[in-house]
């Protein structure tokens, strides 16, 4: 089971933060506008060098992972079309971010890659082999950040003109994860990849097993074209706590992606989750929760206030609030601006549920939801919570999150890249090293670890024991019996 002690994120009897670098393959991410700010290089997002060089910076610094977000589709809510989402680059344009992993992993040997896939768009197949192909690639440094899509943009890009409706999408993703399952643990045995050269044979066919799955949603006949790769499966990311949401996170995420501007809108949230995740065997604790953050930091508290007035120059207002309609299904647009917005308001049945339930929840901080305040904090940050001061008060609302929230970690946003992440790692992490909150640099010496050992200790490159997919393992694997249809049921 590796090592607990790191496994428990514990140190001297403190617990430990992960941090995690946040970003995605797009101009405007969390802060949309900062594109135009001359200190930001978020239009260079396609070229490979920004890649390489974040890479280094963040492996520097000694960052857990780089945690990549993606969409499919734009964003049309607002006015009811996509030319704002367009015009104010408001994750828009967006490229893949698998494609850049290879060329960081080269330049690194200890961050890991969080990737945003969905499971709405592709056969769990072809995911299964690029996932295998990354784990390869990157020495076991790949998680899978697991999402559903609703866009109806996204849908029909695909040829579909109607979105899987939000409950029905994560019984899907769940039958989606079972396939998987069966490819990377089942299909090969530890030892069917046995080069014999003295009989011509590489791969002992009698330990690959075929995987013949009739299900639901997923039909396939076939062994994984993949031999196992040093986590087999990647280290599972996903993001979403409604109710569906929660469910399919406490069977399957060991760590889980959180956005709130409070920490006690959360709390009962990761709560609900850890007792789902407990009463389905799991340790509750194993599951890691890391919340959206963005720090501004200076090295007084007045030096950060001028960098955020600085920042404000240069936010785009609208787009924020494109960013904010296609996340609820609410057209602001048409609000008043001092009128309060509620869930009533939306328009789009597959919607983020999570998303729309936290940010319409009020708290000692935003007491009511109006555009004017939407307009006010959604241009920077995307709506999570942004920290302004210096190191020591930065890391004080760092340590009250997880605190009252019962985080694990944080996915670090950024204002201006590379600036954010270049603030975070000069002045945060040594803040965050001081008081024992965080972990040295690796020697040089020392043997990388995957992305899953990362989190659970040395010797934990594998699913542990109480997830579900260690169920699907080559040595206890047993495949499940066909779906039947409801009428074929009654018939017989």
């Amino acid at each position: 089971m590796g090592d607990t002690s790191i496994a428990n994120g514990h140190e001297n009897g403190k617990k430990q933060i992960l941090i995690n670098a946040f970003d995605m393959s797009t101009v405007g991410h969390l802060s949309t506008g900062q594109w135009k700010n001359p200190k930001d290089k978020s239009a260079t997002k396609r070229k490979l060098d920004y890649w390489i060089d974040l890479a280094k910076l963040l492996e520097s610094g000694g960052i857990n992972a780089l945690f990549l977000a993606d969409t499919t589709g734009g964003y049309d809510t607002y006015e009811g079309k996509l030319d704002e989402c367009i015009r104010r680059a408001a994750q828009w344009p967006v490229t893949d971010p698998t494609i850049p992993i290879s060329a960081m992993a080269a330049v690194t040997k200890n961050l890991a890659f969080g990737i945003t896939a969905s499971t709405s768009f592709e056969q769990p197949f072809l995911l299964a082999k690029r996932f295998s192909t990354l784990d390869h690639l990157t020495n076991g440094r790949v998680g899978w950040n697991i999402v559903t899509s609703y866009k109806k943009l996204a849908f029909k890009a695909i040829g579909l003109d109607t979105p899987i409706e939000h409950d029905e999408r994560y019984l899907q993703a769940d039958e989606y994860l079972r396939v998987l399952y069966k490819l990377w643990e089942g299909s090969w045995a530890p030892d069917a990849l046995s080069p014999d050269p003295e009989n011509d044979s590489y791969v002992n066919p009698d330990k690959v097993r075929y995987i013949n799955h009739q299900g639901k949603y997923f039909s396939l006949n076939t062994p994984h074209i993949v031999d196992p790769s040093p986590q087999r499966t990647p280290f599972l990311f996903q993001a979403g706590t409604s109710p569906a949401g929660s469910a399919f996170a406490s069977t399957h995420a060991e760590a889980i992606f959180v956005s709130s501007h409070s920490p006690e809108v959360l709390r009962p949230k990761i709560d609900r989750i850890r007792k789902q995740a407990a009463e389905l065997g799991r340790d509750p604790q194993s599951i890691k929760f890391f919340a959206t953050f963005t720090p501004i930091v200076g090295r007084t508290d007045e030096e950060a206030q001028a960098k955020y007035k600085e920042l404000q120059k240069y936010a785009s207002v609208v787009g924020g609030l494109v960013l904010f309609s296609g996340w609820t299904g609410i057209d602001i647009s048409g609000i008043p601006l001092d009128q309060e917005i509620t869930a009533a308001d939306s328009l789009a049945a597959g919607r983020i549920t999570s998303q729309l339930d936290s940010l319409l929840k009020t708290s000692e901080y935003i007491p009511r939801w109006t555009p004017r305040v939407i307009s006010e904090k959604a241009a920077i940050g995307g709506l999570g919570p942004v920290a302004i001061g210096s190191p020591t008060t930065v890391v004080d609302e760092m340590e009250r999150w997880v605190r009252e929230a019962d985080l694990d970690g944080f996915n670090i946003a950024h204002a201006t890249t590379p600036g954010t992440f270049e603030d975070l790692i000069e002045l945060v992490i040594p803040e965050l090293r001081k008081r024992g909150l965080y972990p040295e640099l690796p020697a040089s010496s020392d043997e990388p670890l995957t992305a899953r050992e990362k989190i659970f200790g040395k010797g934990q490159k594998e699913l542990r024991a109480d997830h579900p997919g260690s169920r699907y393992k080559y040595d206890v694997y047993q495949e499940d019996p066909p779906f039947v249809k409801e009428t074929e049921k009654k018939a017989l």
